[in-house]
């Protein structure tokens, strides 16, 4: 049995018609489909890497930022204890002048209060004889 022309003709155009579609669309949508699916795969390749840079990135934020805390801590604590060894030497100074004035004032008050004493005793005596002389009359 020889098939019929038809048959034959049927087919040629069932056979070119699949390679139309296979080439016309089937290949090109493919095609795009492969190339999204390739520009998805790059996506998500390049945020996982910007992912992972942020992350040390920030990690590292954190450690610098963490040691620039510690860092100023400890000026302050350094100034800090530098004003209090200011304070106390100036403390210090201030109490040994106050005590050598004192001192120095108490000193004078005591030659001061001598020198009236001398002072009273010889007008005292040299009064007393004026009144002797006045009293008596006479010289003592």
């Amino acid at each position: 049995m020889i098939p019929d022309i038809s048959t034959l003709w049927i087919v040629f155009f069932l056979l070119l018609c699949t390679w139309l579609l296979n080439t016309l669309i089937f290949q090109p949508i493919l095609t795009v489909i492969d190339a999204r699916a390739a520009a998805v795969k790059d996506a998500r390749d390049l945020a996982d890497t910007a992912s992972t840079r942020a992350a040390e990135a920030t990690s590292r934020y954190d450690t610098e930022v963490a040691a620039a805390r510690a860092d100023v801590y400890g000026q302050i604590d350094a100034t800090r204890k530098a004003a209090l060894d200011r304070r106390a030497a100036m403390l210090t100074e201030t109490r040994a002048l106050v005590e050598r004035e004192t001192k120095e004032a108490t000193a004078a008050v005591a030659r001061d209060t001598a020198a009236a004493r001398e002072a009273l005793d010889r007008e005292a005596h040299e009064m007393s004889r004026a009144i002797v002389t006045r009293v008596l009359g006479r010289a003592s």
